[in-house]
């Protein structure tokens, strides 16, 4: 490496320079290093020039202790080997990946440089994102991931941090496949696992191993921190979240957000499913059910957001910001304490602990910032909400004041009396407003059919409490309230709540796979397990599907309809029947393509005939009119012409003999005498001899 001088804006701070003597520098004698961008366990990342090429790129520049022993060398040659494939991927949601190499003992790459964000930086800001901003979200990290994982790269360290926001809003995921690497060498690299175990799925932490389901997961944990502002999993240190992982499943956001729709609730819990059967199998699975939940919801839906969480000052905020290990709590009040003074100075020391675990965990080992710090005992010290006056002023060194002087006692009767009178108000009072005509409102009207939050608003406006339980519905569109126990002007008890009933929407049901290309009884049998009304089969031939098999199923397999939806199956009743045409007398290839109009099969033999020219068809079997079936077949015999026999050779033979010769080989003779045929020789014959000819046909013989 030689030193460069940074040119144009590209300056780094004094600082910097000294702190990281790689600034300045000029790497494998084309990057120039301007300033560094980041450090993390396994790599720095400087922004550089690209000399030859005259453009900005990030560097990438390995730790040099990684190299070492023969360990490092297979590190090395992993993180190649990654850089090499990842290098491979085409996608605009991904870095892109432009060289790689070392230069004497750096080992490098070069990526795109994209200027904005990240995912951190924007949580750190707004802590919460609308739903309608978080499945965009969710949307384009999985289109990336989707593009990794059809070519079987796997990127093992999704988080906020690898998640870059562009200029424009755009999404880029980085450092794909270097996370693999690390996880895959020695010990010494498992300090970066803990670096990052909020985002770790269950079967990574017990057993080092995962696939593209350990990235949905991750992806999970991502949807959670962006709708609620904290983690799934949370506790003091890394080993306390990784238990949490491995041994708890992650609460629905409803549990913290009673608005939060169902929808969601299903889709976190998903992607955050601790068996990895039971999440989506990949980024284009988990994007199809982001999609689904993304159409399910109404745009006033979408806009919603949860209130960013803030440090609370009731007595439970010392306990929630423990165990919340981020600093954030969930939408429900604070407790009520007697000593608000003393628990809000406890809450501010454990409070700081707190954002510190947080720091701890989202910043791997080597990186800047501080390390997770043991919570101070004195922390939880707190002072009794009350103090014997005698005590403080004995500590002091002051006399108490003076006891007033005691007044005079009225007569036992009157307080007897005064007694007996509180108490029957007191009692009548409790009766009346607990099991009496002031324990019990009415019932609100017109509130079936209205929305839920106008329901519960009206309840609320004449001191009655709601409990939400949702049903689907054909007719009452989702979000509205079906029905309400006790109904509409019927009398409720305050203290019980009302029940609302909201509902999900018109039901939908999913075609099962496996319905085309099965017997009918089993086809109908699986559409009525899975909630469908199915007509009575049509029928319809077919060339390639047996009988009694199904054909096709409308709606498609796969597609998720409202269960209303008739299941329409048409079943094969084989091949359509046709009558065999007549192809006696015609050609070969005219036969052929007749037969073939009619959906039938040819199979053809060639015999001799002396009659019936060659490639004429001289019979076929069935004959025409016969009642076939498409597909079947139709023998035909094909005439090759008459045998064609060896000529003899007569020549200088006698006419007899030359007569009795050609005969015999099949041949009829014409005798043409010149002179008389004096001498009874054969002089010429046609067809010449050790020719062939047709068997039948006529030898002309001359002889003189």
């Amino acid at each position: 490496m030689t030193r460069a001088t940074a040119r144009g804006p590209y300056t780094s701070t004094v600082a910097t320079t000294i702190s990281d003597p790689l600034v300045g520098t000029l790497v494998d004698g084309r990057y120039e290093v301007v300033s560094r961008i980041a450090r993390g366990g396994m790599a720095t990342v400087y922004l550089a020039v690209d000399r030859r090429l005259d453009r900005n790129v990030a560097l990438k520049v390995m730790h040099a202790h990684l190299a070492e022993g023969v360990e490092g060398a297979e590190f090395v040659s992993r993180f190649r080997r990654e850089a090499r494939a990842a290098a491979r991927l085409t996608h605009p949601g991904l870095v892109a990946v432009h060289d790689q190499g070392f230069d004497g003992e750096v080992s490098y790459l070069t990526m795109e440089f994209v200027p904005g964000t990240n995912l951190r930086r924007r949580l750190r800001t707004e802590q919460t994102l609308t739903l309608g901003d978080t499945l965009a979200l969710l949307e384009e990290v999985l289109e990336a991931l989707a593009a990794a994982h059809r070519v079987g790269l796997v990127h093992r360290d999704v988080k906020p941090e690898n998640v870059l926001l562009t200029e424009e809003g755009r999404v880029k995921l980085t450092d794909f496949g270097l996370a693999r690497a690390v996880t895959e060498v020695t010990a010494t690299a498992t300090g970066t696992v803990l670096g990052t175990v909020a985002y770790l799925s269950p079967e990574v932490i017990t057993s080092g191993q995962g696939d593209t389901r350990a990235d949905v997961y991750a992806v999970g944990v991502l949807a959670y921190e962006m709708l609620l502002g904290r983690h799934p999993h949370r506790g003091s240190t890394p080993i306390q979240v990784a238990y949490q992982h491995v041994n708890a499943d992650a609460e629905p956001p409803s549990r913290s957000v009673w608005w939060m729709p169902v929808e969601v609730d299903e889709l976190v819990c998903a992607l955050l499913a601790r068996d990895p059967d039971d999440r989506p199998r990949d980024a284009t699975a988990a994007l199809h059910l982001v999609r689904q939940t993304r159409a399910a919801l109404s745009p006033a839906d979408l806009e919603r957001r949860v209130d960013p969480p803030a440090v609370e000052t009731g007595a439970g905020a010392a306990d929630g910001a423990v165990a919340g290990a981020t600093g954030t709590t969930p939408e429900v009040p604070p407790a009520e304490t007697d000593d608000a003074a003393t628990t809000v100075f406890a809450a501010g020391v454990v409070a700081g602990a707190a954002r510190a675990t947080d720091a701890a965990l989202d910043t791997p080992p080597g990186a800047d910032g501080a390390p997770l710090d043991a919570i101070p005992t004195a922390a939880f010290s707190t002072v009794p909400a009350t103090t014997r006056a005698y005590d403080v002023h004995r500590d002091l060194g002051v006399p108490p004041a003076p006891t007033p002087p005691r007044r005079r006692r009225h007569p036992v009767r009157w307080t007897l009396l005064v007694v007996l009178v509180l108490a029957l108000a007191v009692g009548g009072w409790t009766w009346w407003q607990g099991y009496g005509p002031g324990a019990y409102t009415a019932v609100p009207t017109n509130i079936v059919g209205v929305s839920q939050a106008d329901a519960e608003a009206a309840l609320t406006a004449v001191g009655l409490e709601s409990a939400v339980t949702t049903a689907f519905d054909d007719d009452v569109p989702r979000g509205d309230v079906v029905s309400v126990d006790p109904g509409e002007g019927e009398k409720a008890h305050k203290d019980g709540p009302v029940d609302l009933t909201v509902s999900r929407g018109i039901e939908k049901i999913t075609v099962p796979d496996g319905v085309v290309g099965s017997g009918e009884d089993k086809a109908v049998s699986a559409l009525e397990r899975a909630g469908f009304d199915v007509p009575t089969p049509t029928s319809a031939y077919s060339d390639t599907v047996p009988k009694g098999t199904v054909v096709s199923v409308t709606p498609k397999e796969g597609s998720t309809v409202p269960h209303t939806t008739h299941a329409k199956v048409v079943v094969s009743q084989g091949p359509a029947p046709v009558d065999v045409p007549q192809v006696t007398g015609s050609t070969e290839d005219v036969a052929t393509q007749t037969l073939a109009d009619f959906g039938l099969k040819v199979s053809a033999t060639e015999k001799n005939d002396d009659t019936i020219p060659a490639g004429t068809v001289m019979s076929q079997s069935p004959t025409d009119g016969t009642a076939a079936h498409r597909g079947d077949t139709v023998e035909i015999v094909v005439s090759k012409g008459p045998e064609m026999v060896d000529v003899p050779d007569v020549t200088g033979e006698s006419t007899k003999d030359a007569r009795k010769k050609l005969q015999d080989a099949g041949f009829k003779v014409k005798v043409s005498k010149f002179a008389g045929g004096f001498f009874d020789r054969v002089r010429f014959q046609s067809p010449g001899g050790k020719s062939q000819a047709p068997k039948g046909s006529t030898v002309t013989l001359t002889v003189f």
